[in-house]
């Protein structure tokens, strides 16, 4: 319970910062995130789905709005016309880079409120190895 508290509490609390300060949900931010990382800005609606823990019909209405909004595009597949991609774009890479400045630093605030700095080595670790992924990972640019 403690664990499903924490999560609740901490992307409730970061969510609503990122809604505030960049019309952005967490999911959101997630998908610009991850769609800046990969090769050419682009990946598989498919994959991105897998990738952000949603079902098909979620990332579609999650795409449709960054869509709206100008942030991704829609991209085909050259050998294959099934394959449908999610292409961030230029307003899109710009929103993630911006966005991720202050939300960064408002994970960072959260977690020094509660822990010390040998606590959150010790979190960042377990947390990367249950989630396989790197702290680094949030670096649009890295």
């Amino acid at each position: 319970m403690a664990l499903v508290r924490a999560h609740s509490s901490a992307t409730r609390k970061l969510s609503s910062q990122l809604t505030a300060d960049h019309g952005l949900t967490i999911s959101d931010y997630e998908v610009l995130l991850r769609l800046a990382r990969a090769p050419d800005r682009r990946l598989r609606r498919v994959d991105l789905a897998e990738q952000v823990l949603l079902t098909a019909s979620g990332i579609t209405r999650l795409l449709d709005g960054l869509e709206q909004s100008g942030l991704v595009d829609r991209g085909s597949c050259a050998t294959d016309r099934r394959v449908v991609y999610a292409v961030l774009t230029d307003a899109g890479l710009a929103k993630v880079r911006d966005a991720s400045k202050s939300h960064i630093a408002q994970v960072d605030e959260l977690f020094t409120e509660y822990l010390g700095e040998e606590e959150l080595e010790a979190v960042g670790d377990l947390l990367s190895r249950i989630g396989g992924s790197d702290p680094r990972d949030c670096d649009p640019d890295a």
